[in-house]
């Protein structure tokens, strides 16, 4: 994958790449999803969604598009191998307004690094929110630049479940967080190991199956340096340094224009409409 490393380095506006340590596993991922879009497009295009390492280059750096969990840490695995951090994948289940004692599938992986002895977790594919870095403690905190905070919490035996809760305003995410100070989980998950059986079924389900979120209708989003961008069917929201603005898109040129101008995605009219996201 070393080859790869140079156009990914420039995908993401990177001269050189990180040290292989916990404020390198930092800088790369915020940069990551600052350039990448989070997006479910192909999805509903119908197109297939390949999560093999030369599929996920292809689609992420070559052809500058975006993609969901299982494309995008897929890529951001590989290229942590590449200055020298070795991870593995975990499946976690989203939590982000789900009801109480609902217990959803395991349709999000993030990963299990290894830098300098310690484990961390590195996430660049939760589009509902910024997911910074965080060692692998029970009751570790860190704070991103949009006003939120994420906190690990230890709720299983030594090999048992982690839950990562997030506080913070609901304009610095996709817009299924409550707006409040209280924690509220984003997603949780244990360390037991996860094939590529694993996440090919995971994959599936997420991108073929009627009850998933994916399939319902766009959700598309971007960390901003001191924000974060959603697109969530036809409603915009852009939140930047505590200011919100939101805007309802009434047409299709107008959405394809929204989508190439603050997510660096191209779609033709076409394509577009064929989202039926606008009535005839």
């Amino acid at each position: 994958m070393c080859d790869r490393l140079p156009a990914y380095l420039a995908r993401l506006g990177l001269d050189a790449a990180p040290d292989p340590s916990p404020e390198g596993l930092a800088l790369l991922q915020s940069a990551h999803r600052q350039a990448i879009t989070f997006e479910n497009l192909d999805v509903l295009l119908g197109r297939p969604i390949r999560i093999g390492s030369d599929a996920v280059f292809a689609k992420l750096v070559e052809q500058r598009r975006g993609g969901y969990c299982f494309e995008q840490n897929r890529l951001f695995a590989d290229m942590l191998a590449a200055i020298g951090i070795t991870s593995r994948p975990l499946l976690a289940r989203p939590r982000l307004a789900m009801p109480e004692g609902f217990i959803p599938p395991r349709t999000h992986v993030l990963l299990l690094c290894e830098i300098e002895g310690a484990p961390w977790l590195g996430d660049a594919g939760f589009g509902g929110s910024h997911v910074p870095p965080l060692p692998l403690v029970d009751g570790a905190q860190t704070g991103t630049a949009d006003g939120a905070r994420h906190r690990l919490r230890h709720v299983g035996r030594p090999d048992g479940e982690w839950v990562l809760e997030r506080s913070g305003p609901v304009s610095s995410t996709d817009g299924r967080h409550r707006d409040s100070a209280d924690w509220q989980a984003q997603y949780s998950f244990d360390l037991a190991p996860v094939m590529q059986a694993d996440l090919d079924m995971a994959n599936h389900w997420t991108a073929t199956q009627e009850q998933s979120r994916f399939r319902l209708g766009p959700i598309i989003s971007r960390v901003l340096p001191a924000g974060f961008a959603a697109l969530t069917g036809t409603q915009l929201s852009l939140a930047r340094d505590g200011a919100v603005h939101k805007q309802a898109i009434a047409t299709p040129a107008d959405w394809r224009d929204v989508l190439d101008e603050h997510f660096g995605l191209r779609l033709s009219l076409a394509e577009v409409e064929q989202l039926a996201l606008f009535a005839p």
